[in-house]
Order: structure tokens, then C-alpha cells, then sequence
């Protein structure tokens, strides 16, 4: 990205603080004011020395400019810098709004490290580089006011002072944009550390139990050196113009100090303008090492700005003022609909589902099977929005998807994902955390439906299983009884005791309102009013388990491949098999 692009974020960053940056800005003039007329009252103070004049005066100006310059300064530095942490602060509140509000896509397609650093370690950049402008605005107007007065006193010691200048500013300019740079390479390398850090630390137990942890931590350590290297690199830099500058004003004082003395040995210059001088020369070193840190600052700032501007390209779910109601729709028809629905997950993706027609009852149970990749999850991903399709309509009671916004459809619905997360806090706050006012008998009530015992029970302070957390998230759901259930097999981590339970809440709620499941264990969805069958993206034939089991080689392959326990309840049609003991390999 161009740095003008890179910089036209970082001022629509700063925009809204104009007013504040503003008054920052004048009490750094008022400041600069201040110190630019203390070398003249110095004369004035030799000056009325050598001529017997009351020195009360001149004293008390030259302490109520260091006075009131202190003042200011403390001032200014107080605003700016709160001003630096109120700009951090709506950056990093701008970014998670647009986290929460971007689609599934886009946010998986980055790791989550590196979105987490673009919170913590980019925005943080943002904080000198709030006030870089200011102060390049101050030491610039007190440079040239600095050389204006410097004139004033004697231009053949002007004429010295800017060539130390005019040798510095060239070297300034040829090193500052490798700053930048550096920066910028470093800040990238914080990304993949935190990105690969994140998911060494989620998948720890496989680390370890793969003997993995010498690789890992070698990948990792090789990021955070790439990191340093650069950083390193911009450390050396700046240090280079650092030193530059002041080596610069040094070898300038020198050498007006040696021209000072000749011209006023003889005569042609007083020692009080050489002493205003010289002071004027050493004030050259505030706003030279200012603009050094200013442009250094502001470097790194259009660094991260230029990141968090690739932000940019998390594109939003839609949101529509459809009313959070549908018109009332008849019992008989189905409450989902799909109509030559064709979705992929990207323009350059190959295409997961071709043309799928699919009705959802209102009432009863539908599984979704089929082989891995069959475009089951897909499914799911376009009933909850996560995903839109290419082609094709998707109805809720029969309104299309595209009416809806996404907070009120799913608002419908409710999804039990097979990674089933749980949040901080008890067992009651990760059920409520669809319905926060849920009261707690409606909450005991859900956890007794799936067998969970003490609703304070704080989940951060144990060891939860992945029985529990699927017991817990199927609880969520059933919270207010949704006209939607969707389950990405809920029983896959549970105990056989524990998957009866499971499977008589689903039972009671098809009997109320919709479920469909996803079923990799076919155990599960045997007794389901009907199973679709995905193969390849396309639905590939639909019934219930005994009329598949009759017609669909597919369906019939995927029951035989099961484990089955002999001596169990009523046979599967056509084997003998029991469908309450099916057990996949």
C-alpha cells in the first residue's frame, strides 16, 4: 500500500480528535513562544549587566517565561496524551466492532493470532504517532522561528548554523523511510508469531502427545527472532539519525562558537548577541530531535495504520430493517425451503452444493448424511447465514433469507456446533448466553433435560469435558424453545446414558418444532421422520431409514459400515441389526 494511502488512514483515524489536537497544537505555539524569547531576554539581561541598569526586571521576566513555558508544557503533554489513549481506544473498539460484525468467511480466512495482534499490538502503535503531527508541527514552526531570530542577531553565523542543518535534513531524509520499513516487516512478523502461537497453545495435548514441543517452540522462537531482526534493524536506524542530528548541532556549535569568538575579538559582533546566539543554537537541538521522534513516531503509525487498513476487506454482514415477525404462515407448510441452491466459498473455490431442493418440516426430525465433504456443514453454514449462496433462494417461512437480517432469522434458530465452546463464568451464564433473562427455573429445568447438575457451577475453575460441553450447548439451545434446532451431531462425545438423554429432548422437541441434525454416527438419526442423503453437493435420494436402507446403495453402504451389538431391540430392516447399538468405526 502506498504510504499517502497508508497516511489517509491514519488522519481518518485522527479526525475526529481535531479539536483537541488543535488546542495541543496552540499551547505548543504558546510553548515555542516562550522559549524563543528567552534567549533574547538573556541579552537583555547581559545588556543591562554591562550598563548598570536594575537587573529586578529582566530576572523577572526571564522566570515567569520559564514558569509559564513549564506550565504549558505540562499542559499540553497531559492532553496529548490522553488524547493518544482515547485514539487507541476507539481503534481498538472500530476493529472488534468490525470482528463481531464481518462475516464467518472472511474472519476464518485469517488466523486468529494475527487478527487478536491487530487489536493489541498495531493499535498500540497509534499512540506516539497521535501526537507525531503536532509535534512535527511544533518543531517545525520553532525551527524557522528559531532561524528567524538567529538572523536577526547575525546572518554570517545564520549561514553556518543552516549548513549543519541543510547536512542533517539530507541524511534525515535518505534514512527515515527504511524506519517504515523495518517497521512495518517487524509488525507483520508480530502477526505470524501471534497467529502461530495461538494455535500451538488451542492444540497443546496434540503438541505434546506428538512429541512435538522442540518443533513448535522452534517455529515459534523463529518468528519472534524474525521480529526482533527487524525491529533491530529500525532500532539502528533511528539510533543512526539520532546520533546524526545531534553529532550535527555539536559540530555547528563548534563552529560558531570558534566564528563567534573571532567576530567579537574584534570587535564586530557583542558578546551578548554571541551568548543569545549560542543559546539559539542549543534550542535548534529541541525541535531537530522532535522532528527525529516525530517522524519516527509517525513512521510506525502509518505502519499500523496501513494494517489495520487491510481490515478493511472484512466486509460486513447485511443488515435490513425487516420487522423481527413473518406473516403467519399455515402448519402444513415447510418452515425452511432451499430452491436450486448452488454455494461455494469463494469466486476461486470449487463449487460444495450443485442445485439442492430441500423443504424442512415445520414439525419432526430431518438428518442430513452422506460421506465427508458432501456438503453437510455447507448446509448448515447457509441455514445460518454464514455463508450466501451463489444461486438459489433460501425461504424462511416463506419469506426469502435476503429479507431478513441476520440477527432476527437466526434469532429463529439455534445451532449446536460440534466444537462446542464454553464461555467464563457458571454453567447457568453459558445457557443464558443466547437469553440473558432467562430465569433459573427455566434454566434448571434444561440442564435437568440433559443431565447436568449445579447451575453455579464455575466452569473456569474445572476440567469440562467434551460430554459436558456438548450437554451444555445442547441446554443453550433448548433454552426458549427455538422454532429451529440445528445439531452438528450432539451426542459425539457423550456416554450411551448420557445419548439417551440427548436423544429424548431431541425426540420432544421434534415433536413441537423442527430439528435437523447432521449425523455422522448413523446410531443417532435411525428413528429420524426422514434422513437426506448428500453426495457430491446434491441431494441424492430422501425417506425414512427403512425405505433408504430398501432403494439407496449409498445409505445402504454407510449402515453396513457400522459396528453393531448383537441381541439389541428390533431389527434394521433387511440385516437384523439393531439401530439403538449402531456405532461407527
Amino acid at each position: 500500500m502506498p504510504d499517502t494511502t497508508r497516511l489517509g488512514t491514519l488522519l481518518a483515524v485522527l479526525r475526529p480528535h481535531r479539536r483537541t489536537m488543535a488546542l495541543g497544537l496552540v499551547l505548543g505555539l504558546i510553548g515555542n513562544a516562550a522559549g524563543l524569547a528567552t534567549p533574547l531576554v538573556t541579552k537583555w539581561v547581559l545588556d543591562s549587566f554591562s550598563g548598570g541598569v536594575e537587573l529586578a526586571g529582566p530576572i523577572t521576566v526571564l522566570a515567569g517565561l520559564v514558569v509559564a513555558g513549564a506550565a504549558i508544557t505540562l499542559w499540553q503533554w497531559i492532553l496529548l496524551g490522553t488524547l493518544a489513549e482515547r485514539i487507541v481506544l476507539d481503534a481498538r473498539t472500530s476493529i472488534i466492532h468490525r470482528y463481531f460484525r464481518a462475516r464467518i468467511g472472511d474472519l476464518q480466512a485469517r488466523p486468529t493470532g494475527e487478527l487478536v495482534t491487530r487489536v493489541t499490538s498495531d493499535t498500540g502503535l497509534l499512540h506516539q504517532a497521535s501526537g507525531s503531527i503536532i509535534g512535527l508541527i511544533n518543531a517545525g514552526v520553532g525551527l524557522i522561528g528559531t532561524l528567524i531570530l538567529m538572523a536577526v542577531l547575525d546572518l554570517v553565523l545564520l549561514a553556518c548554523t543552516l549548513a549543519a542543518v541543510a547536512v542533517v535534513a539530507a541524511l534525515m531524509i535518505v534514512l527515515l523511510p527504511r524506519i517504515g520499513v523495518a517497521q512495518t516487516a517487524a509488525q507483520e512478523a508480530v502477526g505470524r508469531l501471534g497467529a502461530n502461537l495461538e494455535g500451538a497453545l488451542r492444540a497443546i495435548r496434540t503438541v505434546k502427545a506428538s512429541r512435538a514441543e522442540t518443533r513448535q517452540s522452534g517455529r515459534i522462537i523463529g518468528d519472534a527472532r524474525d521480529a526482533a531482526t527487524h525491529s533491530i534493524r529500525a532500532a539502528r536506524v533511528a539510533a543512526t539519525v539520532w546520533t546524526i542530528a545531534w553529532s550535527g548541532v555539536n559540530l555547528a556549535v563548534i563552529l560558531i562558537l570558534a566564528i563567534g569568538a573571532w567576530r567579537a575579538h574584534a570587535g564586530i559582533l557583542e558578546v551578548s548577541t554571541l551568548v543569545a546566539f549560542l543559546l539559539y543554537v542549543f534550542q535548534l537541538m529541541g525541535p531537530i530531535s522532535e522532528l527525529t521522534q516525530n517522524l519516527t513516531a509517525l513512521q510506525a503509525g502509518i505502519a499500523a495504520a496501513g494494517r489495520i487498513n487491510e481490515l478493511r476487506s472484512l466486509h460486513p454482514e447485511s443488515a435490513h430493517d425487516a420487522p423481527a415477525t413473518s406473516p403467519a404462515a399455515s402448519g402444513s407448510d415447510p418452515i425452511l425451503t432451499l430452491r436450486s441452491v448452488t454455494a461455494r466459498y469463494g469466486p476461486d473455490a470449487p463449487t460444495v452444493l450443485h442445485g439442492i431442493d430441500l423443504d424442512i418440516p415445520r414439525v419432526g426430525h430431518t438428518a442430513i448424511v452422506g460421506p465427508s465433504g458432501a456438503g453437510k456443514t455447507t448446509l448448515f453454514s447457509l441455514l445460518l447465514r454464514f455463508l450466501e449462496p451463489e444461486n438459489g433462494q433460501l425461504t424462511l417461512d416463506d419469506r426469502p433469507y435476503r429479507q431478513w437480517s441476520h440477527h432476527d432469522l437466526r434469532g429463529r434458530l439455534a445451532y449446536v456446533e460440534q466444537e462446542t465452546p464454553v464461555l467464563p463464568g457458571t454453567i447457568a451464564d453459558n445457557v443464558r448466553f443466547t437469553h440473558p433473562d432467562a430465569t433459573d427455573d427455566e434454566v434448571r429445568a434444561v440442564l435437568h433435560a440433559v443431565r447436568l447438575g449445579d447451575l453455579d457451577t464455575t466452569l473456569a475453575a474445572t476440567e469440562v469435558s467434551g460430554g459436558q460441553r456438548q450437554r451444555i450447548a445442547l441446554a443453550r439451545a433448548l433454552l426458549r424453545a427455538p422454532d429451529v434446532l440445528l445439531l452438528d451431531e450432539a451426542t459425539a462425545q457423550v456416554d450411551g446414558l448420557t445419548e439417551a438423554a440427548v436423544q429424548d429432548c431431541v425426540r420432544e422437541r421434534a415433536a413441537h418444532g423442527a430439528v435437523v441434525t447432521i449425523a455422522h454416527r448413523l446410531s443417532t438419526v435411525l428413528d429420524a421422520d426422514r434422513i437426506v442423503v448428500l453426495e457430491h453437493g446434491r441431494v441424492r435420494a430422501q425417506g425414512d431409514h427403512t425405505s433408504l436402507y430398501a432403494t439407496d446403495d449409498l445409505y445402504r453402504r454407510l449402515v453396513q459400515a457400522l459396528r453393531i451389538s448383537p441381541g439389541q431391540q428390533p431389527a434394521l430392516s433387511g440385516n437384523g441389526h439393531s439401530p439403538g447399538a449402531a456405532r461407527t468405526r
